[in-house]
């Protein structure tokens, strides 16, 4: 595995964050974005990143006092598939991309089309 810590991790989930285009950025709304080693229990060991939230699709009226939806991306997976930190950068940016895509109510199966894996 790569040795790469969790603050330069982290900068690089802050990176990919920044490379949202801006307006984009400006419609994500109520979303709190974390690092993790590694997924919960539940949840399959090379998982890279979870959305847990209401889309915004999904929201209407009723919406409203709700804790931030979360993103999560979990450092030890990503580490363990990549071989070079290009390789990492690549991989953080692109599931920061999934799981925000999941925020606008995007599913696995249009992100497979567009290339997102």
């Amino acid at each position: 595995m790569l040795d790469i810590n969790r603050e330069q991790f982290e900068e690089l989930v802050g990176l990919a964050l920044d490379e949202i285009p801006g307006e984009l950025a400006s419609l994500i709304d109520n979303v709190a974005v974390f690092v993790e080693d590694d997924p919960p229990p539940e949840e399959p060991r090379d998982l890279l990143g979870l959305y847990d939230g209401t889309p915004l699709t999904d929201r209407d009226h009723s919406y409203g006092g709700v804790l931030p939806d979360r993103i999560t991306i979990f450092m030890n997976p990503t580490l363990r598939i990549c071989d070079s930190y290009e390789e990492v950068v690549e991989e953080v940016h692109v599931t920061v991309v999934h799981e925000i895509a999941h925020h606008f109510g995007i599913d696995d199966d249009r992100l497979h089309e567009l290339g997102y894996d």
